[in-house]
């Protein structure tokens, strides 16, 4: 079944909308964030967002060193935490010393990722892409659960992609076994972080917490790492000379601009009646259709269909049961 609640609120945002305009007016003073990967690209402008809101962010950090130098300033080392989401293991040490506090915590956005990257396994064999960006990330925010709901109106947000077009889930093939191919992988690391959302807002609306999945827009941060310049001209990213190409002058965001819908569906009073939507450019997004802006606008079916989400909630459980 497809969500009848994807479908634009005309919220007045869009595509160039910065972190300023989602948040004027909202008062997080008092409130506790969490941002994977909250100290690069998109997820360092959310980070700074928060904070210049009011809110005591949380960074689990993958290079602890590096998370407190680009953070200096802006929040304390104290709460930039080492986890590696590519390793089970470390997720679960760092959310046990979380269930042993008294924290709650009121906004969860699993930002961090991986993209286009070579064949690479993790130790229990699972596609690195879909460890990172879909494994990890579910142990994380399936775990953190009870201190979500100790706070009065916890929203959690999933980033997800356009990307997720490339590929549905291959329940076949998961981990590319027997064909890599790095862009599908990604994609369907992708569909699974919109799934996630829908099976979160299913299982645990009821109990107050609300989830969300956001398509951040085209955006140049180190989430290019794995890509040459020459696969990114042949994309359209680049021109010859190396220099963003017109198409993607046009039509790429800002930093911080890639931010804001991740901040809008964290805090939006528009989002107070909805959950379990994927969204972009500040708005709920529409359902695909067939026209030229298909690869880019609205969310393909197989990313928001309440049963694949019970189907990959129940292998990713699967997967992990012998941690």
């Amino acid at each position: 079944m497809i969500s009848k609640q994807q479908k634009p609120l005309n919220s007045g945002f869009g595509a160039k909308t910065e972190p300023k305009d989602i948040l004027q007016g909202i008062d997080l003073t008092g409130k506790v964030a969490m941002v994977t990967g909250g100290y690069s690209g998109i997820g360092l402008e959310t980070t700074k967002a928060l904070v210049e809101a009011g809110a005591k962010v949380i960074i689990p950090a993958r290079r602890v060193s590096v998370a407190k130098k680009e953070l200096s300033g802006i929040i304390e080392d104290k709460n930039i935490i080492e986890v590696d989401l590519a390793d089970p293991l470390s997720v679960i040490r760092f959310v046990d010393g979380l269930l042993n506090s008294e924290l709650a915590l009121d906004i969860l956005i699993n930002n961090a990722g991986i993209m286009a990257c070579p064949q690479m396994l993790t130790k229990e064999g699972w596609d690195l892409q879909f460890a990172v960006n879909h494994i990890g990330h579910f142990i994380l925010t399936k775990s953190l659960i009870p201190v979500l709901k100790k706070a009065t109106e916890p929203r959690i947000v999933t980033l997800s992609s356009t990307g997720h077009k490339l590929s549905g889930i291959q329940w076949d093939d998961i981990n590319f076994e027997n064909s890599y191919d790095k862009w599908q992988a990604y994609g369907q690391s992708k569909t699974a972080a919109s799934l996630l959302a829908i099976e979160i807002n299913s299982r645990y609306r009821d109990q107050g917490i609300k989830a969300f999945s956001v398509h951040p827009g085209g955006i140049f941060t180190p989430l290019q790492r794995h890509l040459e310049k020459e696969e990114m001209i042949a994309l359209g990213w680049l021109g010859k000379d190396g220099e963003p190409s017109e198409l993607a002058t046009a039509n790429f965001k800002s930093t911080s601009q890639g931010a804001a819908t991740s901040l809008w569906c964290a805090t939006s009073p528009m989002l107070n009646e909805i959950s379990g939507v994927y969204c972009e450019n500040c708005d709920v997004a529409p359902r695909q259709s067939d026209g030229p802006e298909a690869r880019y606008v609205g969310v393909a079916d197989w990313a928001v269909d309440t049963d694949e989400a019970v189907k990959l909630w129940e292998l990713t459980e699967q997967m992990i049961s012998n941690l």
